[in-house]
């Protein structure tokens, strides 16, 4: 039987295999609107999308939407801040209090800059109750963490930073270079590299935005101790996130740099192929081999306080591990958003990655529709 999916974009016939599996995920009903894009060598040798923006199917997905990647979103983040060490205006073993002095609160005078990009540093979510709209007011969320005691021992575990994330390095960012963090990342990462991602989306582009597709209701039992008062609980559910917020103006153009970028699969695949190839891509310079690979430096690895999983960190992103295993190759990174974006990057291959679509699914750490791609992907090299 022909399948009546039109699968629209490019893939290089090597990798036909691939665009059989992102078809495939539509003729299950596992899609609504999705992209799909990867790079050897700084080229796009897969950039295909298909379905709708919408539940309605009323309004196609086409080349240039664009839609909210949640934790994907960090990985942005993140390569703004190994800019700013690449650039001598960060030292990832230097205290933040010597960038934000108010930081220096409640016993974290002597946490290093590292820790905040590893999950490390206690601070996976804030002891005051607030709901999203606060996440919109950037000065309460600073002057809070500033506030906010460790809920561990800084350097010893991992706890998924789930919103903190991007706030701490957000603030940085802003400290060394008296701009936000979405106009530091437009500047210096998505427009020389013209890649469509929005850290902050202008209302201009909101017609391009497909609309998130809540999932069931996540089962916060899957993350263990359902304690209200663990670090678990305390992280997913402080605030509670509606995912039709995601459809507001005010959550669009908020700066949120863990949760709000937006993007699609094309914009994320090009940003990290010049990781991939060594830190310059087309002429663009972004970063200096030596920071890419200081990144992959594993930093933290055994289980997750907040996501209940054994994950092996580097600066900014996951590893290679036996317990999430991602392709054959040792010397490369991930991480994705909730719902199931993903971006894989490759040095060995000099490959990168990225998948994002609007129907979302419960799982925080893993998604069948990116994992057939991506093993797809691997046999066809």
């Amino acid at each position: 039987m022909t399948s009546d999916i039109e699968i629209k974009g490019y893939c290089n016939e090597k990798f036909n295999t691939v665009k059989d599996v992102f078809r495939a995920n539509f003729e299950e009903d596992l899609e609504v609107g999705a992209s799909f894009a990867v790079t050897i060598d700084g080229k796009h040798v897969i950039d295909i999308w298909s379905g709708y923006t919408d539940a309605d199917k009323s309004t196609p997905w086409e080349k240039d939407t664009i839609v909210n990647v949640f934790s994907t979103t960090k990985v942005m983040t993140a390569i703004c801040i190994h800019i700013l060490v690449d650039r001598g205006l960060l030292d990832l073993e230097a205290p933040v209090s010597s960038y934000w002095p108010e930081f220096g609160q409640a016993g974290k005078k002597k946490l290093p800059v590292k820790y905040l990009l590893s999950h490390t540093s206690g601070l996976a979510g804030w002891d005051r109750k607030f709901r999203t709209k606060k996440l919109y007011n950037w000065d309460l969320m600073i002057e809070l963490l500033a506030l906010q005691e460790p809920w561990w021992e800084p350097g010893t575990k991992s706890g998924y930073h789930t919103i903190t994330f991007g706030f701490l390095l957000g603030e940085l960012i802003r400290r060394s270079t008296k701009k936000t963090v979405g106009t530091f990342f437009r500047e210096e990462v998505a427009e020389p590299l013209d890649a469509d991602f929005y850290i902050g989306v202008p209302e201009s582009q909101f017609e391009r935005i497909a609309d998130l597709i809540p999932p069931p209701p996540i089962d916060l039992s899957s993350f263990g101790d359902i304690d209200p008062k663990s670090v678990a609980m305390r992280s997913l559910s402080n605030p509670f996130l509606d995912v039709l917020e995601t459809r507001t103006k005010e959550w669009r153009t908020a700066e949120i740099p863990a949760a709000n970028g937006h993007g699609n699969a094309r914009s994320v695949s090009r940003i990290t192929a010049a990781l991939a190839c060594g830190g310059e891509l087309d002429g663009i310079h972004l970063l200096s081999k030596q920071e890419i690979k200081k990144s992959i430096e594993e930093q933290a690895y055994g289980m997750d306080l907040v996501l209940n999983t054994p994950i092996r960190f580097g600066l900014g992103w996951g590893l290679q591990s036996k317990d999430l295993p991602i392709g054959p190759n040792e010397n490369m990174f991930y991480w994705g958003g909730y719902g199931g974006s993903v971006i894989v990057v490759d040095l060995d291959e000099r490959m990168s990655m990225a998948y994002v679509m609007n129907k979302m699914v419960s799982s925080l750490t893993g998604d069948p529709r990116s994992e057939r791609l991506i093993e797809a992907l691997y046999s066809s090299l």
